[in-house]
């Protein structure tokens, strides 16, 4: 019999190591639970239902997102638009008005008076010198009327993570303000995926996630990681500013490649040695940058305004939610969260939330890992883990729905009633089933072979890049043209009538390989001219 053996790692993470690694803290909603007995406690949630109210939370962060990255002037009729504030009984700011506060807020004296002498919050980016730009002011508007209560949300996440990137921002001597970027990338959702298919918390695609280190395969999406997320999107924004001079064209190349900016600045007049944060706005200004780009760094002044004096903007309710702290154990072949939950006595939402990386849910097959458990639980979950028996790791597996699939097809595939697998989805449609829909089927009692594993859908990503790799938030390689590894980074031009396959034979790597090192898949589309860059050997 094969013996496996599991590492408890039950330190205290210390807040906000900067050190790298999978060092840090987390922030979530640990429920009570019972003292630790002779066995396990039963989970009640579902992860099923879990899943699904998951869902529907990121549906409602990407509609106000969508709605944020829209052009301004397909929600202009909604910042201008009071009665619907009045009813919701939200008091209107007129632009105006918080112009004049702006005035009185960043005036000479650095203070305000609004119902009395209040301090004039500290940045530590330059706001003040833009704070009553009419977009920054559109932006306060928005996210205090047509995005209030989403908003409201964001804040109190905030409070999950704003601590751990603050010391990662300030260890690499970037401004600590820098954290609301994570507020109008995502609305600090680990779950988040835009329509270019950018994930997670820092809008991460995949060939740029791999080029600064994170994990993107089937089984673990680093980019749903907050920890090494932050890690990976701190590193990019120290390249850009490197190479831009400024927070704010980092920024806003952080969001279109720095390509494009660095083009909008040799058409500028003057010496290219005044660049600085007031660039930003010229590029802007003389629409030197698309218009998604123009409005990022207002949106980010009109987040940071909000949230570094929430009660200022009339969002006096917020609670932030507190930091996570957890212990960290060894998981070496493919277990469930839904399993690792009731070792370590805690909830399948606690799990998820603070394993968001694991894409499916359970830890991968043959591959050992490390999984988060809450605080004090670390030993507990090892010991019980290592007494466990292997039919016992998995009890569901997640199957994507191919063309032509009925449910029945998949009950009958896994030698289960079709009255289980709807019990196991609570939203599920038997006679609506969408091609790539994940459906979990139970396996309990059973060890799953490799084989029963269905392949989750790969996206399409239909362009590589023109100076800037394609698709949502970060988008370029490093200014010093190194990989992740630190290893410099061969590329490769693609020519006229070349496909994949033949660039990865003269190269000498693997076709999957350099697809996957490139974000792409079999699908991509190659044109003439896009950046590929060659794997090491």
């Amino acid at each position: 019999m094969r013996q496996r053996t599991i590492v408890p790692l039950s330190a205290l993470l210390l807040l906000g190591s900067a050190c790298g690694g999978r060092a840090g803290p987390v922030a979530t909603s640990i429920l009570p639970v019972a003292p630790a007995d002779s066995g396990p406690t039963v989970t009640v949630d579902s992860l099923g239902a879990v899943v699904a109210r998951q869902a529907g939370d990121s549906a409602a962060d990407q509609a106000v997102l969508d709605s944020l990255h829209a052009p301004r002037g397909r929600h202009a009729d909604s910042l201008t638009s009071r009665p619907a504030a009045a009813a919701q009984g939200v008091a209107a700011v007129r632009g105006e008005d918080v112009e004049r506060e702006a005035v009185r807020l960043f005036g000479p004296e650095g203070r305000a008076v609004v119902g009395g002498e209040v301090a004039a919050p500290r940045f530590d980016i330059d706001v003040t010198s833009f704070a009553a730009n009419r977009r920054v002011l559109e932006y306060l508007e928005f996210f205090q009327v047509d995005a209030r209560d989403r908003f409201e949300i964001w804040l109190q996440r905030l409070g999950r993570y704003e601590g751990m990137i603050r010391e990662r921002l300030r260890a690499k001597g970037l401004p600590e303000d820098l954290v609301y970027l994570t507020l109008i990338e995502s609305g600090l959702s680990n779950t988040a995926v835009s329509r270019a298919r950018a994930v997670g918390m820092w809008q991460f695609i995949a060939g740029t996630a791999r080029l600064y280190g994170l994990t993107v395969d089937p089984w673990v999406d680093e980019r749903r990681d907050p920890f090494r997320a932050t890690d990976a999107a701190i590193n990019y924004l120290a390249d850009l500013r490197e190479r831009l001079g400024s927070v704010y064209l980092a920024a806003a190349a952080y969001n279109a490649g720095v390509g494009r900016v660095e083009r909008g600045i040799g058409r500028l007049p003057g010496e290219p040695d005044s660049v600085g944060d007031h660039t930003f706005f010229q590029l802007s200004d003389r629409r030197y940058l698309r218009r998604e780009t123009r409005d990022y760094v207002p949106k980010l002044i009109a987040a940071s305004l909000i949230a570094k004096q929430p009660g200022r903007y009339g969002f006096d309710d917020v609670s932030p939610a507190p930091p996570l702290v957890f212990d960290e154990i060894t998981i070496p072949d493919a277990t469930g969260l839904d399993v690792i939950a009731r070792l370590a006595d805690t909830t399948v939402a606690t799990m998820l939330e603070l394993n968001p990386q694991f894409v499916r849910g359970i830890t991968p097959p043959a591959r050992s890992v490390v999984v988060r458990v809450p605080r004090g639980r670390g030993t507990l979950a090892a010991m019980r883990f290592d007494s466990l028996p292997a039919t016992d790791r998995i009890t569901f597996v997640d199957h994507y729905v191919g063309r032509g699939q009925t449910l029945s097809d998949i009950a009958r595939r896994y030698r289960v009633s079709v009255a289980l697998l709807q019990s196991a989805n609570p939203t599920l449609r038997p006679h609506a089933l969408r091609v790539g829909q994940r459906i979990i089927v139970p396996m309990s009692g059973r060890v799953v072979p490799l084989s029963a594993w269905s392949v989750p859908p790969e996206h399409t990503y239909r362009r590589i890049s023109r100076g800037g790799a394609a698709g949502g938030g970060a988008r370029l390689a490093p200014a010093n043209g190194a990989g992740g590894d630190g290893e410099p980074l061969a590329t490769h031009r693609v020519q006229r009538g070349e496909t994949a396959s033949t660039i990865a034979r003269r190269y000498g790597v693997g076709l999957t390989a350099l697809l996957n090192y490139n974000g792409l898949t079999m699908g991509s589309m190659l044109r003439a001219g896009d950046i590929l860059r060659i794997p090491p050997k």
